[in-house]
């Protein structure tokens, strides 16, 4: 690839969006499989099951709080790198990298210590005691993951960076490294020494420690940026700028807990009150399926995001160096091929839902496991077309530096939407309300966002200067 900066604004850009979304969607993908491949080993370990798979479910979203705080450094990082870049200002993008570097060790290091100190009560938040078996697996995996918290925080945190820096296939290949370390540990730790929950665990921090040690020697010998020592030293003005553009990341992440801590709570709630789920033998099979659908929309939202972010460097760089057409063009794009994945993904989970749950184990499990899960399949994700359009539209706005708008978008949809509808809906319809929270989010999110869709196109194809980005 071209290292001279222009190249971002002469290339075609489907050209460009391949080059660069491509590497990002691989890269989440082989991000996302971290856990999925450890609930795919222990979901068909016949000595962990559905509890194991239960306690995963429990787990994940204290993974997603560490990669809700990677991803506004990196993503925000990212987006200030190209913006600078663009506006011919290097010496701040390289600010901005060496202070994300600081506050990513940080960050890593202070939840690690949160997560330690109150592991219960996080387990307990998020439906770990749903029963005694759920409880003591959830707990035993917790604790290993909690120790890579620090290493996964970083690496993550950095792939963007290395991305911003003209380097998506290492961005890729630091990513993919760790994950093939994590699927080769993970069926030696589980079914050869049985280690269980723990042997799952150590798999995962692992290839963590594998993505981060490639983050740490691509910073030595980064490509456009150069990294002194200076500018590892916090800068206020510097860090502002790169966490406001990061925020809508952050917020997607983290408000998705705030809907996974409520979904899995209404899940432990409704359950209990249900004729099959009430009682103690089947009571964590609602939790352990809706873990399963949220793995499968997450393989679905990495593709969705990478293609999105993956754009990232590019609209920065053409905003900053006012080229509007070429940035309602690469929008055009990405909206069509972000419908198509949507269409494809909807037209998997409604056609071949029995498929997808034997890969996690169904075929150890009773017919109340299976019924459940089909029907979660196909109510949960019927609106996922919108879905995929949404997180289109705010991570782009968010590389234009409409940081407002993409904020206000994500916590519509994941907070008054998400968290609401998940209180609300089980009030009337029981366990499968549950199931209808997400659709019925979609589709009013999905709204608001044609409108500011079509507002964006709007401003973009005005010949006059586009207000509002934040200034790199």
């Amino acid at each position: 690839m071209n290292n001279n900066s222009s190249y971002l604004a002469e290339e075609r850009i489907g050209t460009l969006m391949k080059q660069y979304a491509v590497p990002c969607v691989i890269s989440l993908l082989v991000g996302a499989l971290y856990n999925i491949v450890d609930q795919i080993f222990i979901a068909n370990a016949s000595y962990l099951g559905s509890y194991g798979n239960a306690a995963n479910t429990v787990v994940f979203p204290l993974t997603v709080i560490a990669l809700a705080a990677a991803v506004m450094i990196g993503d925000g990082c990212c987006a200030f790198v190209s913006l600078s870049l663009g506006k011919g200002q290097p010496e701040r993008a390289s600010s901005s990298v060496g202070n994300s570097v600081t506050m990513s060790v940080i960050t890593g290091i202070v939840l690690t210590a949160v997560y330690l100190i109150f592991n219960e009560q996080i387990i307990a938040l998020f439906g770990g005691t749903v029963n005694e078996e759920t409880f003591r697996y959830s707990k035993e995996y917790f604790f290993w993951i909690t120790l890579g918290i620090p290493f996964y925080v970083f690496g993550q945190a950095m792939n963007p960076v290395i991305r911003a820096d003209g380097s998506p296939k290492y961005a890729m290949l630091s990513t993919f490294a760790g994950a093939v370390i994590n699927i080769i540990l993970d069926p030696l730790f589980i079914f050869v020494f049985r280690m269980g929950m723990k042997g799952a665990a150590i798999a995962t921090v692992i290839g963590q420690i594998a993505t981060a040690f490639l983050a740490v020697i691509y910073l030595l010998h980064t490509k456009t940026v150069r990294i002194s020592v200076a500018d590892l030293i916090p800068d206020g003005d510097i860090i502002k700028n790169t966490l406001t553009l990061g925020i809508c990341s952050f917020l997607s992440q983290i408000s998705l807990v705030a809907a996974m801590a409520a979904i899995n709570n209404m899940i432990r709630r409704y359950g209990a009150a249900d004729e099959i789920f009430g009682r103690q033998e089947y009571a964590q099979i609602p939790m352990a399926v809706v873990g399963i659908v949220m793995k499968f929309f997450q393989i679905v939202i990495s593709i969705v995001v990478g293609m999105a972010a993956g754009c990232i460097p590019i609209v920065g760089f053409n905003m900053g160096a006012g080229a509007k057409e070429r940035v309602k063009k690469l929008f055009t794009m990405l909206l069509c091929a972000e419908s198509i994945v949507g269409a494809v993904s909807l037209a998997i989970a409604e056609i071949f839902p029995n498929q997808l749950i034997r890969i996690f184990g169904a075929a150890n499990e009773s017919v109340y496991y299976t019924d459940f899960a089909v029907k979660a399949f196909r109510i949960y994700l019927c609106m996922i077309v919108f879905a995929c359009v949404n997180k289109a539209a705010f991570i782009f706005l968010q590389a234009m530096g409409k940081a407002a708008a993409s904020t206000m978008l994500s916590m519509v949809r994941e907070i008054v939407f998400g968290v609401g509808f998940a209180l609300l809906l089980p009030t009337f319809f029981g366990l499968d309300g549950v199931l209808y929270s997400m659709p019925a989010s979609d589709i009013l999110t999905a709204v608001l966002s044609f409108a500011v869709i079509a507002s964006t196109y709007r401003q973009l194809s005005d010949k006059r200067h586009i207000s509002g980005p934040v200034t790199a």
